[in-house]
């Protein structure tokens, strides 16, 4: 029998009244404990229970526990309609010319009064003992935000005029980019879903700091604004169960369900909104529905029978579109007209009343009864599912329509509806030209919104950038790595481990670190720090580890310093990117090291490194088992011959690939010195090797060179007619200088080995010269690249070597004075010993030596008789197949 079948419908009411009696007379918590014990008493008899992740399609709220809005709701509404005009002028002006610079209207349009209450009651400024609240706006509601600022005196006219015109200065971006208003946008949000994914993380990174004692957060709190459609993305709820599981009180979602995407509808045959009550509930949230406005309260009310919860839970959200965009008299039709009593129920109202029977999400009443609640829940973090209309007031030109999310201005019929609808004060005559509207400063509408702001702590968004410095520890402090490791040989991976562990021991830094691993720390030989600093877990350890008698065991603490996010490199970036922006959302600069498999980060996560660089992130991201050849056993999917291309893709990405452990300590320590002394906003990433080989001693003055990308590791003697120059870097770097011994034993060549820790900074250098050389044509001294400057006297040609595709170190082709030659792990990679991969790749030490003869042949040095003795002396045929062909 179906569980839907009414056998009995006597004895179905009978229950129903004994359970109304029950909650009557013992109340709500009574009747959900007895609900309990009967759904466990079913479940221990094998009954079969209906899954109830979703409750109806309506307000979770009950009418009667609302928490009353205590503000003027009237004036507020005068300040929201102004915001709205505003943002709509705004986008419609910037689109008035041929350029059509684009702009979106309706996702602001659904999503005003969501915003708005959080402006008058709840979102913290930074004007106050502790940082305001953490607000991740919406990218498509941008224009609402600059509104808002414009009515507060932040912005003016000339601003608003130059929304998406940046290039002359006083521009107003087109998404939240810190990078691109500084003092202004606190995160950017617009790639849509790594909003949501780094809200959580921030959540996150505010319980680690207040439970190590670092930072009080008190009752902070953190506001996601997102999308339906939004969703979709697998970034948007890959992490909501770390949010569930961690009991991030401090988080709360307000999912904009105005059931539209980009080209339609987001869930046209079903209901997006208990989809994802489903999915939240299940993840541990505490989920609100806002779905009806207080229109919709007496309709409810007088409900006795069920029919009209009955409609709304089975109409679908496509049709739920149709009504808004075709009127009351449809939505009378084929809404209320399935079933005669709820005809019946509303005879009494016009097809205008029943047009404007208001969504959730746009009453300010429901809003802010969800948000009270969401503050004060918890050991949960909150999802607020509030419905709305997208273009909500656009009439014909854009609400609730396919195409609604493309429009760039209405008609001036709906410019005169929508400025009748919202009280606009402007003529037939002034809206024409769509006109910006701000009230006089001392007007009762401007009065009321900055009281309430400065009882809130001050304007928002509003962003830091310039707070307290940390000192750079001294290159002494890293001696275990420059003086060495003797005949020890270890890996740079290990090196860094041990860099860490120094800084980790600072008396003054230390406890602003921040070890960062997604569940690889034994790989990179990070377990010796479990037991010394502890893994971060929000609950402590409530076991004992089965390796407890062990003197590395792992060891959960509250106050655990290790951030290990299980094997989700995007959670784990994203945890990163919280810690690494610090400075500016917390006033307190800490120091991420997020170590990872190379191939792992930035061609897995390079959305968030994209967004680390927009939100002017400062730490280091650190690529392990790097390299084509290097991590040898593991093939295709795990070897990385590209990440410092895809690194050099962002601009304020500082890269290294260092050989040896003293130049990895130089790296360290510049890149904290500029980051977090001289404050620029630059982030590191730093390619280390799980190869070992005896680490040297650093050279002397060689720190200049690592820094900006190239030194001199071994000079040539001057005595030979022959000569090259070698570069490499990594772990071929050790080939090269197995090249150089081979070129001067057995071919009598002079061989200078440069040591190339970076040819992108290198390629920068070089770049920013040659741009100051051509805007200064004609000036007495020219600027030279600095891999220009070290060559310009070198003899013979250049070959450089890498584990990274060619094109790494061929990009500085153009600032060699020299012939060049650029060898490369180009192809997809393979398991076998480091030795073939290299042979195959065409990087070891003997390909390197052929391509300096040959490359001495082409200048006449040489015969290419040399170059083919030489190939069949080393066993390299000739018709070798190419390794980027298979």
């Amino acid at each position: 029998m179906s569980i839907q079948e009414d056998l009995d419908p006597i004895e179905t009411q009978e229950w129903l009244d004994a359970f109304d009696s029950m909650l009557q007379s013992s109340g709500r918590g009574r009747a959900a404990y007895v609900l309990k014990q009967l759904s466990n008493r079913a479940f221990g008899q094998g009954i079969k229970m209906p899954q109830a992740v979703t409750t109806p399609y309506r307000n979770s709220i009950p009418l009667d526990e609302e928490r009353k809005m205590p503000g003027d709701v009237f004036i507020e509404r005068r300040i929201r309609s102004l915001i709205r005009w505003n943002a709509l002028a705004m986008v419609m002006r910037s689109n008035d010319n041929d350029e059509g610079l684009g702009g979106h209207i309706a996702s602001f349009s659904s999503a005003a009064t969501l915003y708005d209450v959080g402006f008058n009651y709840f979102f913290r400024g930074n004007e106050g003992e502790r940082m305001g609240d953490l607000i991740f706006v919406q990218g498509h509601s941008s224009p609402g935000m600059y509104a808002r600022s414009f009515l507060e005196g932040r912005l003016d006219e000339s601003q608003l005029d130059n929304f998406r015109r940046e290039v002359d200065g006083n521009g107003l971006s087109s998404y939240p980019h810190p990078w691109l208003m500084p003092d202004y946008w606190q995160f950017p949000t617009v790639s849509m879903g790594l909003g949501p994914l780094q809200a959580i993380y921030q959540a996150h990174l505010m319980k680690y700091q207040s439970k190590r004692g670092l930072v009080d957060h008190g009752d902070r709190q953190v506001w996601a604004y997102l999308g339906d459609g939004e969703c979709d993305e697998p970034e948007t709820l890959g992490c909501i169960s770390l949010a569930g599981r961690e009991k991030l009180d401090n988080l709360n979602f307000v999912i904009n369900c105005n059931l539209q995407r980009l080209d339609g509808p987001v869930r046209g045959n079903g209901k997006i909104i208990q989809e994802l009550e489903g999915v939240f509930r299940g993840a541990g949230w505490n989920v609100i529905k806002v779905v009806w406005g207080r229109h919709w309260d007496p309709l409810l009310a007088a409900d006795d029978k069920g029919l009209l919860q009955k409609r709304m839970d089975e109409v679908c959200d496509g049709e739920l579109q149709n009504y808004k965009n075709n009127g009351g008299a449809y939505t009378r039709e084929h809404f209320f007209g399935k079933y005669p009593e709820l005809l019946e129920m509303v005879e009494h109202l016009s097809d205008k009343d029943i047009m404007y029977l208001n969504r959730g999400g746009h009453d300010p009443y429901k809003v802010y009864a969800a948000y009270a609640q969401a503050v004060a829940t918890k050991d949960q973090p909150t999802v607020i599912l509030a419905q709305t209309v997208k273009g909500y007031g656009m009439g014909g030109s854009g609400e609730s329509m396919n195409d609604t999310h493309s429009v760039k201005k209405l008609s001036i019929e709906d410019l005169r509806n929508f400025r009748d609808r919202f009280d606009i004060p402007l003529s037939d005559a002034e809206i024409e030209s769509v006109p910006y509207y701000r009230p006089s400063p001392d007007s009762p509408e401007m009065v009321y919104m900055n009281k309430r702001r400065e009882e809130l702590g001050g304007t928002l968004p509003q962003r830091l950038h310039e707070v307290e410095t940390l000192p750079t520890p001294e290159l002494s402090a890293f001696s275990n790595l420059t003086k060495g490791s003797g005949e020890r040989e270890i890996s740079t991976t290990m090196a860094f481990v041990r860099a860490l562990s120094t800084l980790i021991k600072d008396k003054t830094i230390g406890k602003r670190i921040v070890p960062i691993v997604p569940d690889e720390a034994r790989t990179f030989g990070m377990e010796g720090l479990f037991r010394q600093v502890g893994i971060y877990s929000s609950v402590g350890q409530r076991y004992t580890p089965h390796d407890k008698d062990q003197i590395m065991f792992y060891k959960e603490d509250e106050k655990g310093q290790i951030l290990e996010e299980g094997i989700n490199e995007a959670g784990a970036m994203s945890a990163w990117l919280a810690a690494a922006t610090s400075y500016s959302t917390h006033g307190y600069p800490m120091v991420p090291f997020y170590i990872y498999y190379s191939m792992f980060g930035f061609q897995r996560i390079g959305d968030l490194a994209w967004a680390a660089g927009d939100s002017q992130a400062r730490g280091f991201l650190i690529g392990a088992t790097s390299g084509r050849t290097t991590l040898n056993g593991e093939g295709l999917q795990h070897q990385d011959g590209h990440s410092h291309l895809q690194a050099a893709t962002i601009p304020n990405c500082i890269s290294y690939d260092p050989t040896y452990a003293y130049e990895l300590a130089v790296i360290i320590r510049d890149g904290m010195h500029r980051m977090y002394e001289l404050q620029e906003s630059k982030f590191y990433y730093i390619t280390t090797m799980n190869e070992n080989w005896a680490q040297p001693e650093m050279p002397a003055d060689c720190e200049e060179g690592i820094i900006k990308g190239l030194y001199r590791l071994e000079q040539e003697t001057g005595k030979q007619k022959l000569a090259v120059q070698l570069m490499g870097s990594g772990a071929i770097l050790r080939e090269v200088r197995e090249a150089a011994t081979l070129l001067r034993d057995e071919f009598d060549v002079d061989v200078t080995v440069w040591s190339m820790t970076s040819a992108n900074e290198l390629r920068r250098d070089g770049l920013a010269c040659e741009r100051h050389n051509r805007l200064h044509p004609g000036a007495k001294k020219q600027q030279q690249p600095w891999i220009t400057q070290q060559l310009d006297s070198a003899r013979g040609p250049v070959v450089a070597a890498t584990d990274y595709m060619k094109l790494y170190s061929d990009q500085l082709g153009q600032f060699i004075p020299r012939e060049f030659t650029a060898l490369g792990t180009d192809g997809f990679g393979r398991s076998d010993t480091r030795a073939k991969l290299r042979k195959f790749f065409e990087v070891d030490r003997w390909f390197i030596v052929i391509a300096a003869l040959d490359r001495l042949a082409k200048q006449g040095d040489i015969k290419a008789s040399v170059v083919k003795d030489a190939m069949k002396r080393y066993g390299i045929d000739a018709d070798k197949i190419d390794p980027t062909t298979v």
